[in-house]
């Protein structure tokens, strides 16, 4: 995975509920997502829009959440976004 434009962020010890898993992530050597990079980097202010997310893409919902991810991933890349 490319590093991220902002190097603090991506370095930094990370906090809030995305630690855990980014830690793991790190001592298995496996990329870590971005995203969870930007929710773990100011966990008090970023744990609302995590929330969020999670609620929109997995909340009660008439789209299923596989339908809900096709139609993120499909938004990305026509923004040209790697998702």
């Amino acid at each position: 995975m490319r590093p991220m434009f902002l190097s603090e962020v991506e370095e930094s010890a990370p906090g809030g509920v995305y630690a855990p898993v980014i830690n793991e992530l790190r001592e298995a050597g496996l990329p870590v997502p971005q995203i969870m990079h930007l929710f773990a980097y100011k966990p008090d202010r970023n744990d609302s829009l995590s929330r969020f997310t999670q609620g929109v893409m997995r909340g009660p919902s008439p789209l299923p959440a596989g339908f809900r991810e096709l139609i993120a991933a499909f938004t990305s890349q026509r923004n040209d976004c790697r998702f």
